[in-house]
């Protein structure tokens, strides 16, 4: 299955489930759907920062400082957070990420999804898959500020 043909859940403004599409159709079509981001650090609390694939469906080729993705159709908010983190990261036996916050996102041009943001230690050797990160490091906080205006950053 593509990422495309990916069952999502379509929610309403209170993240209230209200039907399911293809990933492919709520993208195509704007329809509301849940996403996890995960802000990864290792042992040292450095950030883990990584350039996407330029075949993403979405922000190809930027620059991240959240690893993530959508919550299937079922899925709770955080399953799908240790989910995607163990497959960005490319690690299996993560501790749980920590929920920080939720809210509603909306681009302004038709694009919107509620989005759950967690945080997680990992202190396992990385091995993101190649098919959607095509770089990676550990970055400290000043480095990341550094790199801000310097880099394409997915908003």
């Amino acid at each position: 299955m593509s990422a495309a043909d990916e069952i999502l859940d379509i929610v309403d403004e209170h993240d209230q489930v209200v039907g399911r599409s293809p990933r492919g159709e709520a993208y195509a079509r704007g329809l509301r759907h849940r996403c996890v981001f995960i802000q990864a650090r290792d042992a040292d609390g450095r950030l883990f920062v990584h350039r996407r694939t330029p075949t993403k469906l979405v922000f190809p080729s930027l620059y991240d400082m959240w690893v993530g993705g959508v919550v299937g159709a079922g899925e709770s908010y955080d399953r799908a957070a240790l989910r995607e983190a163990e497959e960005e990261l490319g690690v299996s036996g993560l501790a749980e990420p920590t929920f920080l916050f939720k809210f509603l996102y909306d681009d302004g041009a038709g694009q919107t999804w509620w989005s759950a943001v967690y945080e997680v230690r990992c202190e396992l050797p990385v091995s993101p898959q190649v098919e959607e990160v095509a770089w990676h490091d550990f970055l400290t906080e000043d480095e990341v500020e550094r790199r801000l205006t310097e880099w394409e950053w997915v908003p």
